[in-house]
């Protein structure tokens, strides 16, 4: 079984959101998921108080796959390592910098990335964040977004909602757009690798240059921050074509949570084993989607 989460006591009354559910799962020695995500909160302001130091301030090597990586990238992954096995010594952990088992069925697995866009990370640009997910057997139930350099944090709770917070200010719930058409939609991807618009390795059957002349705007962004937009409504698409689980985690269950459908981008739900993403507002709007990106 997942997780549940109910927001109605056992005498029949509404629950304060987030925070304060008492939330239960059904075999009762689990962590609660209350307790995850006081913890996974914690983790990511940790994880800002190691990386924002560095920022601009760290050399950028490169990985085998052209890819880049900073001591910065390194340390905030062993730090939060370190924290999640010191917790919870019998949780798995597959994160970016330093792998880890696929247990896609794991009783509970967290799925890391210290910086998620170290490309505008390396060269001082705010759009990167650390993403963090929690997953009980194979359900993401916790997922967090930190943008550390813009003092934003997304994170939801399965059945919860999905919530946005500046620095210390008060919680808000956020959700998407209700925009349904293309035409009115405002498109961000982060790169056009591994689509028809790629003039090194062209992959015609996605063709986001079909979406790119159909949407309403159409911008070249960063990364998680990306799905950050998404879930405040202030975006009403955001793809990548070149994904992993760590990356796509912690960004499917705020989307998804703050109202949105997520998919790979030839439409397969299964998506935190995919190696691509597709977030749109609406369900109206994602499937007009799929069908532009989709090969004839």
């Amino acid at each position: 079984m997942g997780c549940r989460n109910p927001s109605i006591g056992p005498t029949g009354q509404q629950r304060d959101p987030v925070h304060s559910v008492n939330f239960l799962c059904q075999n009762m020695s689990e962590p609660l998921l209350s307790e995850i995500l006081d913890f996974v909160l914690t983790l990511s302001a940790e994880a800002g108080r190691f990386i924002m130091p560095r920022w601009k301030r760290v050399a950028v090597e490169h990985k085998p796959d052209g890819s880049e990586v900073t001591e910065a990238d390194r340390g905030a992954e062993q730090l939060l390592r370190k924290r999640i096995s010191a917790r919870y010594p019998r949780h798995a952990i597959l994160g970016e910098e330093f792998g880890g088992e696929e247990l896609r069925d794991a009783e509970h697995l967290w799925l890391i990335d210290p910086i998620d866009g170290t490309a505008s990370f390396a060269i001082g640009l705010p759009l990167f964040g650390t993403l963090i997910a929690y997953l009980r057997r194979g359900t993401v139930c916790v997922g967090l977004i930190g943008a550390h350099a813009l003092k934003e944090t997304i994170y939801a709770v399965k059945g919860q909602g999905c919530w946005y917070r500046y620095e210390a200010s008060k919680l808000a719930r956020v959700r998407t757009s209700a925009v349904v058409n293309p035409k009115q939609a405002f498109v961000v991807s982060t790169s056009l690798e591994h689509t028809d618009m790629d003039v090194r390795e062209p992959v015609p059957a996605a063709r986001l240059s079909r979406l790119y002349q159909q949407a309403r705007r159409f911008r070249w962004s960063g990364d998680c921050i990306n799905y950050a937009l998404l879930c405040q409504g202030l975006v009403d698409v955001a793809l990548d074509s070149r994904m992993h689980p760590w990356d796509i985690a912690a960004v499917a269950a705020c989307v998804t949570e703050a109202g949105g459908v997520v998919t790979s981008l030839d439409g397969n739900k299964d998506i935190i084993w995919q190696s691509n993403l597709l977030a749109c507002a609406t369900p109206q709007l994602h499937a007009q989607v799929l069908q532009l990106l989709g090969s004839d």
